[in-house]
């Protein structure tokens, strides 16, 4: 769901309190230093350096070198009620391998590597919310852990760091997290119950025939012609496989084969992803894809390799978190949109695998503005995003922590 037309927004920061706007301009530093030092995932060395020693400085108790780079940071309320109570906030911290075009003060510094993605932000709101809460403990109760995961775009530090036992110890009830979100304006939250981000599964498959002369096909097994049309026939997984009331996407995206204009090729090769919001569909794609693959083949005479794979599973919120989410959410933001209560997308995230095991919500915060120039996509070279959604993430997370320990 994406407002092009709403630009540019006049957004009213007076429901964020003034001890988090007095925070811009920490938070903006923060963001930009670690725009400029990004890194990969599991190789957050500086960025965990940098957020351990923030932590350090505030005297908040925390836990560093989780799943290699992660943090978990303590946070006590000191009110009585439900003070046995515990909520976790997570933000990921990596970033991608892509060059910046950005002309701008704070571009990367790292050749080939970019925050492309918004998780620099992520980190700096969960600082902002860490050093807010550490000065207000008497506003809430219960028990804050705060999650600074790595490696979220891949391979996934969220199912590392739960194995590492981060919802134990003291047992976490409930989890929220945020994602900067350009596919909405700024002024605007994304919630739902429910279904939010798709499963991502992938897979690699070459197709062997038999090379030959393009003139003499007859003596051939031609991969390419083998290859295209398993590509069309995937289509027919969605088109008739897939009930009409659910979503599903399957892309190839990689095909690889040839040398010559006049040789038949004997390899193809394809790499593609399969994304659904149906946690029944589980298994179901790879099975069908296999099927298809096979078939085809086996009616030209050529063999297969398949590798198929699942990288995180869907992402799913817990109705009554959801429900406290947008409450909040109705309350901070003042825009003529506010509350956008059906965004999805097929994009994934491993915040799934904590949703999996503690109910929670995960929610789209808006921070495209296209007057500034701010609005190209996610992944994109020249991703950046209005910092004015900063202080907005807090105040969200900062209610969200005083509404969960009320109810």
């Amino acid at each position: 769901m994406v407002f092009t037309s709403l630009n540019p927004l006049s957004v009213d920061l007076s429901q964020v309190r003034l001890a988090i706007r007095s925070l811009q301009p920490q938070l903006v530093e923060w963001r930009r230093g670690l725009h400029q030092k990004p890194e990969l995932g599991f190789k957050e060395k500086l960025t965990s350096e940098f957020i351990s020693q923030k932590l350090q400085q505030w005297g908040i108790e925390h836990q560093t070198h989780i799943a290699n780079t992660g943090i978990v940071a303590i946070i006590k309320g000191n009110k009585l009620s439900n003070a046995e109570k515990v909520l976790a906030i997570r933000a990921d911290m990596d970033a991608l391998p892509i060059q910046e075009l950005n002309e701008v003060p704070y571009r990367s510094q790292h050749d080939g590597v970019m925050h492309a993605c918004g998780h620099d932000g992520h980190t700096a709101i969960a600082l902002g919310t860490a050093y807010y809460l550490h000065q207000h403990q008497d506003s809430f109760s219960g028990t804050i852990k705060i999650i600074f995961q790595p490696a979220e775009e891949g391979p996934g530090g969220a199912k590392p760091m739960i194995e590492a036992g981060v919802l134990k110890n003291p047992d976490v009830d409930a989890i929220i997290g945020l994602h900067l979100w350009n596919n909405l304006p700024l002024g605007t939250v994304g919630v739902r119950a429910g279904a939010l981000m798709a499963a991502v599964e992938l897979f690699h498959c070459t197709i062997f025939g038999k090379g030959g002369h393009g003139a003499m096909p007859h003596q051939t097994v031609d991969s390419i012609v083998v290859a295209a049309q398993i590509v069309n026939a995937l289509q027919t997984i969605v088109a008739r496989n897939v009930n009409p009331i659910d979503s599903a996407v399957v892309t190839v995206g990689k095909f690889h084969a040839g040398t010559a204009h006049n040789v038949i090729a004997d390899t193809a090769r394809m790499d593609g992803t399969v994304r659904y919001f149906n946690p029944a569909y589980s298994g179901f794609f790879k099975q069908r894809v296999e099927q298809i693959i096979a078939g085809i083949c086996q009616s030209h005479g050529a063999k297969y390799d398949l590798e198929y794979w699942s990288l995180y599973p869907p992402v799913i919120n817990d109705t009554s978190m959801a429900e406290l989410v947008r409450s909040v959410a109705q309350e901070v933001i003042e825009t003529p949109i506010g509350v956008v209560p059906e965004c999805q997308t097929m994009g994934g995230e491993d915040m799934s695998f904590f949703l999996q095991e503690v109910p929670g919500c995960y929610f789209f915060l808006g921070s495209a503005n296209q007057a500034k120039d701010l609005a190209y996509p996610h992944h994109h070279p020249r991703f950046d995003f209005d910092e004015t959604a900063l202080p907005m993430g807090v105040e969200m997370f900062v209610r969200c922590v005083e509404r969960f320990f009320i109810g």
